[in-house]
């Protein structure tokens, strides 16, 4: 009867670690905080990577110049993020949480440069997959 306890212990926890081990790597993705980092690592520092799982598949970017609006798309962007790629911008970033609940937040992010500032509104939802970006809207002051 030992020997039955001591196999379903060490059953137990061998499952319990691998379950844990194979967990480990989405857990980040389903933190609000570490998509708004990610975020901001790619359009600051040129780390991209990351970014691509974190777009909603009908992710929406906009883009105000003036009196223009341009649109981008999901597949548009992660094109776009080759171009960037280990780039790293002169601006001081900061971003504040607007709103935030269990099922969305508003972020708002801002890129202070020397003679002006690119602020992006970022509206992400809680999936099953975690947190994702479902629209960017960026405008220059």
């Amino acid at each position: 009867m030992k020997t039955l306890q001591t196999l379903t212990a060490a059953f137990l926890i061998v499952f319990s670690m691998s379950a844990f081990a194979a967990g480990e790597p989405n857990s980040k993705r389903f933190n609000m905080n570490y998509a708004v980092q990610t975020y901001i690592d790619a359009m600051t520092k040129g780390d991209v990577k990351e970014l691509p799982a974190l777009l909603d598949a009908n992710v929406k970017f906009s883009c105000t110049r003036a009196n223009t609006v341009t649109t981008h798309s999901r597949s548009q962007i992660v094109k776009s993020l080759k171009n960037i790629q280990d780039i790293k911008q002169n601006c001081e970033t900061s971003y504040k949480v607007l709103e935030y609940n269990k099922a969305q937040a508003l972020v708002k992010v801002s890129m202070k440069y020397q003679d002006f500032t690119k602020v992006n509104y970022v509206t992400m939802e809680n999936s099953a997959d975690g947190w994702k970006i479902t629209n960017v809207t960026s405008t220059f002051n």
